[in-house]
């Protein structure tokens, strides 16, 4: 059940970063939720390195942690997408 709350939180968080990015993000569906995971893991584990991992009630330092870190790895993601896919528009 872990890897299916994964998969969503990775979808809800990739999505958000891609609201929160300016400008059209070329990345697909697939690759948005990939990279949500990601920063989920990578906010994570800045959480605990800083200590906040784990306290009473809602985590929000927790959260807006893998929300950025979703923003940048969603960001720095899509240029690499575009950097090996070139700039090609769907018509």
């Amino acid at each position: 059940m872990g890897w299916l709350w994964a998969i969503i939180v990775g979808l809800v968080l990739g999505l958000i970063a891609k609201a929160i990015i300016p400008g059209k993000q070329q990345i697909p569906l697939w690759l948005t939720v990939i990279f949500g995971i990601l920063g989920s893991v990578v906010g994570n584990s800045v959480a605990t390195w800083i200590g906040v991992n784990d306290t009473k009630g809602i985590d929000w330092t927790r959260h807006l942690l893998q929300l950025a870190g979703a923003v940048v790895i969603v960001w720095l993601g899509d240029m690499a997408w575009v950097a090996l896919r070139g700039n090609k528009q769907r018509t």
